[in-house]
Parts: C-alpha cells; structure tokens; sequence
C-alpha cells in the first residue's frame, strides 16, 4: 500500500511538473532530504530520483527556464568544485573506491545547482525553505518525543541508511536547521503557524540533547552563542536560557552528563584520537597528492592510508575540512571554502543591504538566519563526515539567489531608501529583464 501511495503522489507531482516546472524541483528535494523511499518495499527498486530528476530538467527548458539562469560567484565555486570532484576520481589512488562517493557527491550538488538556477522569486525560495524545514521539524519533533519517552535514556538516531543516520549527523542538522525556524516564525501572519514553529524549534533541542552527540551539543552551544550576539535583548535571552537549562541538565540522565564532560578532556578520549588519526591520514594524503588528492573517501581503505601512515587506524575522516582535502586537495578544498565563504559573505550583505529596507526586510532577516545557520553547521562539521548532507548546501543555494530576486515594487516612506531601491531596480532590470527581452526578440 504505501508503495502505491508513493508512486500515485509522484506521477500527481510530475504531471503538476509538466505545467508548474519549480514543483519538480521540490519534489527532486524531498526525495533528496527525506529518502521516502528507503520507507517502502518494491518500489525502492525504481530509480526515482533519476526520473525526477529528468521530468524536472525537461520541463524547465520547455518552459524556458534555463534562460533564466545567471552564474554569480557562489554558484560559479560551486561548478568549480563539481569539477574538480570528476578530475579527483579521475585521478584517484583507487577508483574503486572514489566511484560510488563522487557519483553521489555530483548528484546532490546537480541538485543544488538546479535550486541556484531556477529560484528566481521570494515564493520560489519559501517554498524550498519549507520543504526543508518540514523535513527536519519532522526528525526533530520525532526525536523529542523518543527522548522524553525514554527520560532522555534512549540514543537518538536518524533514518536507517541515509546521511542522517548517525546521531552525530542528525544532531548537527537539526541545530543547523533551528535558524532556519525562526526565520520563517518571523516570517509567518498566522499565529497557528507561529506557534507551531515555535514547538518544532523547542522540540528539536530536545531532540538534540536525546541524540548524546558531543558534536550536536557543541553546535548547539554555538548557535546559541552567535544567536545571542545577534539580539538586540541579550540580558533577557541569557537570563532565559539559564532559567531553561537547569531543569532540563537535571532531568538528564547521569550517562549524558558523563559524556559531555569528556568534550574537556579530548585529549584523554579515545573517540577523539581517532578522529585525529583520520585528519593525520587525510592530511599526509594531500601533501603527497596537493592538486587532485587521494580520491574522495579512499582514505577510509587500509592500503591506501598505509601508503602514507603506518601507525594511525584508517577509518572515516570525521571533518568535512578533511574529507575534501585528502579526497580532492588542496584545490578542491579551495574551491569547496570559496563556496560557503561567498555564500556567508553575501548573507551578510543582504543583511546589511536591506535592514532598513521596509517591504524588502525579509532579505536581511534571512541573510541573518542563513548565516548563523552556516556558522552552526560549519563548526559541528569539524568533527563529522557529512560534506554531502543537501541541508546545509540548499541554505547555500538560497542565499545565492538573493541578488536575483527583483525588489518589491513598492515605494518606501523614507527619501534615501527609495532612491536606492530605484537604483536596485534599474539594476535588476538591466541586467536580467533586458537580457530576456533581447533573447526573446532574436528568437
């Protein structure tokens, strides 16, 4: 039944695709984040991903889609990357090994691509902001009702046989995903909406401390902290927080407390030496091969990493940093920073573009969001191999299309504001509306 039930509901939203290209693409993204698949029987047997992904990309150039397209410098680091990715694997010290996690790398960076291209109005970027959203209030109000169930006992893991799956992962991503929440509280006119956005946020810090990831709980401590020094009411958030937090400490089980207290003392835990002898391995390999690297996650085999480190366990990198550097090198890696650091960079200056814009606001309050979003996700990747979570590159991919997306034509009170919107809009329309006309009149 449920394979009849998933297969009705994706021939419906392929037929809607035909008609309404952007609903393909959405969902190409559900299937990416959530994996229903992996949920049902024969069906999971069907390449749907890859028929998704066609009927999606033949609907945007019939309906002209793709001459919407505009390379900037997120997206043009992104490619960039992609590349280099191929020319690793080419290169690779063992292609066996390379083939399946490059394919896969490619693939979910096609789709992100496709999101940068195509997502070219605020309704359009909402709507896969929500997708992603519901996909990860989903896993964070699941894993709260597992924690309070279990008295905060039990180990909060992720979907069987996905990147989530591990509970340093799922950790992560829902501290990540927690901004993106609060943008779109900010954002909602219902208060039915609100309030509910507010319970998957309370909910998914639950579902945090229930996964008993060090990791996850350092993220957490990080979106706290750079959310604090973005508020304007700080003495009131901090007084809050430590009112929330000795009830909630308390109600954990000794175990958890126990395992958090070894973030002090890294040097002493096994754990984290392994994770270091990881990073020696991957580093070493990108000092042999500094251009294209070893080949992305051959380091996890034992001939491999015996051809540069003798006495360290290969096993898997446990940083995002180190996984592009021994897989792609130092090129790659260069490639992968510039992605994110352009896509951090242009967040800020959407927030400080329009912060006083009045209809256009909901740019800086994203831009604000996106960024702590990035700041969280990139400092618990330090010490996880989750380069490939579509979660995190999505944020990317919206924050790419702020530019693109026309200003609201609407005229401000302020003198000042209105003159730099009218220049904004006389920028926007030269430089893509304009161009679409000429397409249009060569044709």
């Amino acid at each position: 039944m449920r394979d009849l039930l998933l297969l009705a509901f994706i021939a419906a939203s392929l037929l809607a695709t035909l008609r309404y290209p952007y609903i393909g693409l959405l969902l190409w993204g559900w299937f990416t984040l959530a994996t229903p698949q992996q949920s049902v029987y024969f069906a999971s047997q069907i390449p749907l991903n890859v028929v998704i992904a066609a009927v999606t990309f033949a609907s945007f150039f019939f309906h002209g889609e793709i001459r919407r397209a505009r390379l900037e410098t997120v997206s043009v680091f992104l490619l960039l990357f992609m590349t280099w990715l191929g020319v690793s694997h080419m290169m690779s010290l063992d292609q066996s090994l390379s083939a399946e996690p490059t394919e896969r790398f490619i693939k979910v960076l096609i789709f992100v691509f496709a999101c940068m291209m195509v997502t070219t109005d605020k309704l359009r970027l909402h709507a896969m902001l929500w997708l992603l959203a519901l996909v990860m209030g989903f896993y964070g109000a699941k894993g709260a009702v597992y924690t309070i169930v279990k008295l905060g006992g039990g180990l909060y893991m992720g979907q069987a046989e996905t990147i989530l799956e591990d509970n340093n992962h799922i950790g992560i991503a829902l501290a990540a995903s927690l901004p993106l929440f609060l943008y779109l509280q900010g954002q909602a006119r219902h208060g039915l909406v609100k309030r509910g956005l507010q319970a998957v946020f309370v909910m998914s810090i639950i579902a945090i401390l229930g996964t008993h990831s060090r990791g996850a709980f350092v993220s957490l401590v990080v979106f706290g902290g750079v959310m604090w020094l973005y508020s304007r009411h700080k003495v009131k958030i901090a007084i809050a927080v430590a009112i929330l937090s000795i009830p909630t400490v308390m109600l954990l089980p000794q175990e958890w407390t126990d395992r958090m207290e070894t973030i002090a003392d890294a040097g002493e835990d096994q754990s984290f030496q392994g994770r270091v002898d990881a990073w020696v391995i991957n580093w070493k390999l990108a000092l042999e091969h500094p251009v294209t690297g070893a080949g992305l996650r051959t380091s996890y085999e034992e001939h491999v990493a015996r051809q540069v480190e003798m006495f360290r366990e290969p096993r898997a990198a446990h940083s995002i940093y180190f996984e592009v550097l021994g897989g792609a090198g130092f090129v790659g890696l260069f490639f992968y920073l510039g992605m994110i650091g352009a896509a951090w960079l242009k967040a800020f200056g959407a927030q400080m573009k329009y912060r006083h814009a009045e209809r256009d606001r909901w740019r800086s309050d994203f831009g604000k969001h996106a960024q702590i979003s990035l700041v969280t996700f990139c400092f618990g990747a330090l010490s996880v191999s989750m380069e490939m979570w579509e979660g995190y590159l999505i944020v990317i991919a919206l924050i790419s299309v702020l530019g693109k997306i026309s200003p609201v034509q609407t005229r401000e009170k302020n003198p000042l504001v209105r003159a730099r919107q009218d220049r904004e809009r006389a920028r926007f329309r030269a430089r893509y509306v304009r161009s679409e006309d000429k397409a249009a009149a060569a044709r």
